[in-house]
Formats: C-alpha cells, sequence, structure tokens
C-alpha cells in the first residue's frame, strides 16, 4: 500500500510540476476574471491561501470581475447586512487592493440556510458586492463590439431534496417560484441580440460530477433540467461549485462545458465520470480569458501552480 501511495504522490508531483511550467496567459484584447466558489469560513480552511493568490493573479492577468458561484457564508449564511460574517469572511479575506473590483455573485444552499435578501441588500452597502436578486443577467462589453451574456441563476429552488426539510433553507426554497424562474432564463436565453457572442449560465449545483456528488439525485435534477435548456440555446459554459473541488466536464450529452470551481476554502476527495476532461482536490479558483474568438481558462492552486489550461473557440 505504502508504494501506491508513494507512486500516487510522486505523479501528482509531476502533473503540478509540468503545469506550472506553462505559466499563466491571457488572450490579447480579453475580459479577464476570476471564478472561485464554497469559500466564506472566516479565512480558514485555506481561504486565506486562496485569497492571497487571487490577489496576485488578479494583477498577472489584469483582472476585470470576479464571480461567485454560491455558500457565500457557512454554515448557515446571514441574518442581516450587518452580519460580521460579511466583514470576517468576505471585506477582511479579499482585501486586497486588486480584489476591489466588481463582484456578480450567486447563491448557495448554505447561503440558503440563512437570510437571503440580507445577502442582496448588501449590494447597497459594498460598492463592489453585486447581488441585485436571486437570478439576473449581466452583460459584459467585449472588445470589437460583441457581448458575453452572464446569466445568473439559482439552483437552490430545483433540488427537491431540500423541501423536505422544515428548516431555514427548506422554508426558503418553498417561497420561490420555480416555473417563473425557468421561463425568464429560457427568455434571457433566448433573446434576439446578434452582438451576444458567448452564453455563460452561473448557478450552484453542478449537472455533472465525479466527486462526492457522482450518484446524487440532487445532481440529476439539476442535470435534468438544464440539459435540454443549454442543447436548445447553446449556451458555452456553466459555472458552478457545491463540489469542494476544481473539476471541468464535457459531456457527450450536452453542448455545454461544465467547469466546476468549488474549492475556495475547504477541499473534499473528486474523481472522474463520462465526459471528465480534468479534476483535481487542491484549493484553488479559475481564471477566465474571453474574447470574441477563444475562451481560456486556468485551474490555480493556492500556492499559483497553473494546474490545468484549457480552450473553448468560438463556433
Amino acid at each position: 500500500m505504502k508504494h501506491y501511495i508513494y507512486l500516487f504522490v510522486l505523479l501528482l508531483s509531476i502533473q503540478i510540476t509540468n503545469a506550472q511550467k506553462e505559466g499563466q496567459k491571457t488572450l490579447k484584447n480579453s475580459e479577464n476574471f476570476i471564478v472561485i466558489g464554497d469559500f466564506g469560513r472566516f479565512g480558514e480552511y485555506n481561504q486565506k491561501e486562496v485569497a492571497n493568490q487571487m490577489a496576485k493573479t488578479a494583477v498577472e492577468i489584469d483582472l476585470d470581475f470576479v464571480v461567485s458561484v454560491g455558500d457565500n457564508f457557512y454554515p448557515y449564511g446571514v441574518q442581516s447586512t450587518q452580519d460580521p460574517h460579511f466583514e470576517k469572511s468576505f471585506e477582511n479575506v479579499y482585501h486586497h487592493f486588486d480584489l476591489q473590483c466588481d463582484w456578480y455573485l450567486g447563491l448557495g444552499n448554505h447561503d440558503y440556510s440563512g437570510n437571503i435578501q440580507a445577502q442582496i441588500d448588501y449590494s447597497n452597502v459594498s460598492r463592489r458586492w453585486h447581488l441585485p436578486s436571486q437570478y439576473f443577467e449581466q452583460i459584459i462589453e467585449l472588445k470589437g463590439g460583441k457581448k458575453l451574456q452572464l446569466i445568473f441563476i439559482d439552483t437552490n429552488p430545483f433540488i427537491k431534496s431540500y423541501y423536505e426539510n422544515n428548516d431555514e433553507k427548506g422554508q426558503n426554497v418553498k417561497k420561490q417560484d420555480t416555473i417563473a424562474q425557468k421561463k425568464w432564463l429560457i427568455e434571457t436565453l433566448n433573446k434576439k441580440d446578434a452582438s451576444i457572442n458567448w452564453k455563460i449560465v452561473v448557478g450552484h449545483h453542478p449537472m455533472y460530477s465525479g466527486g462526492k456528488r457522482l450518484k446524487s439525485q440532487d445532481t440529476k435534477d439539476i442535470e435534468n433540467l438544464l440539459t435540454p435548456i443549454f442543447n436548445e440555446y447553446k449556451v458555452d459554459a456553466y459555472l458552478c461549485g457545491h463540489e469542494h473541488d476544481l473539476q471541468i466536464i464535457k459531456s457527450k450529452n450536452c453542448y455545454t462545458t461544465q467547469f466546476l470551481s468549488g474549492a475556495g476554502s475547504e477541499v473534499r476527495p473528486t474523481g472522474n465520470r463520462e465526459g471528465t476532461i480534468y479534476a483535481i482536490s487542491l484549493p484553488g479558483f479559475m481564471t477566465f480569458s474571453v474574447n470574441t474568438e477563444k475562451m481560456l481558462v486556468h485551474l490555480i492552486n493556492e500556492s499559483g501552480t497553473v494546474l490545468y489550461t484549457h480552450e473553448i473557440n468560438k463556433k
């Protein structure tokens, strides 16, 4: 058994060393952003280390904005805009000058265990915190007159098992109108705007995972919901978290590439499934560099190592 463990560590070390040699790149005339999720733990469980590396990376890529895929505060969200969690898990952790940019945020299941309206209202308190509603659209202007359409959805009400709970999370999901949100998503994706060059949807729960929730019905719920919509409206990428690792998956059944970035603090073991392009269990985040022709993605750990690089060319 010791020989197998040694071999695994050696292979992982070689993988990371080779990845580090690649360095980090951005595209010409691009919008550059970081994607992070599952992070709010008072700076503990690697959160500060990841934040420090995000700041260094922000300088390297000339960061434009940050995307959070949810679980902004563990374990039970926040209770008001004055909750100390905002200071201890956000403001004082991502305090660096180069992270004082726009943050566009989604809601995760742990956020649903608190006052979700407080996170929305915090948009009126913090200049960089942008969570105008539980689901929303953000248009990013690309150089050359094209646009990146970022669509933030709230996946929590679509998880059927949450309705079985009588806790705050269960009460919060029962208040939501899933029919209205699905209708809004389809209408937003179907927007008649020829200048929209990329369609990216951001949610918390993954459609696919090789990690802890590989066979979870919750994951299947999101796959069944989103796959037909994404296929019909040609969504280029789905950004999510929930699993505490880094994964890229391109299922043969889906037009969309899924980028799972849930390693902002605590991490868990991960693995492969059909369509897995890359998966690793290390603290870290992803960077996206997007122009009119290409999307370039780097997976980066808390030490600044570029673990993996993936490209999508615009069809």
